[in-house]
């Protein structure tokens, strides 16, 4: 019986300190300067090579392209609405 109960607390505490340590890693996780960071190194991945540190200038280019085109239909428009 005595086992039992010893049994029974050990599991217990072990339940506690995985749940306060899957609690931290989601308040980690959660964090704005977690999810900040983590959002900055995947946009930072899209224009950069992480193994070799170079520009990747296929998605640079695209994204400058992608720019341009929305300045050109801009400035289309807004020379419509003056005539």
């Amino acid at each position: 019986m005595t086992n039992d109960v010893t049994a029974l607390e050990n599991e217990i505490e072990q339940t506690r300190e995985r749940l306060a340590g899957t609690i931290d890693q989601l308040l980690y996780r959660a964090h704005p300067k977690t999810i900040v960071s983590r959002e900055v190194a995947t946009v930072k991945s899209h224009f950069v090579d992480l193994n070799t540190g170079a520009p990747r200038t296929d998605n640079i280019l695209k994204v400058a392209a992608g720019v341009a085109g929305v300045v050109l239909v801009f400035a289309v428009i807004r020379k419509i609405a003056r005539d």
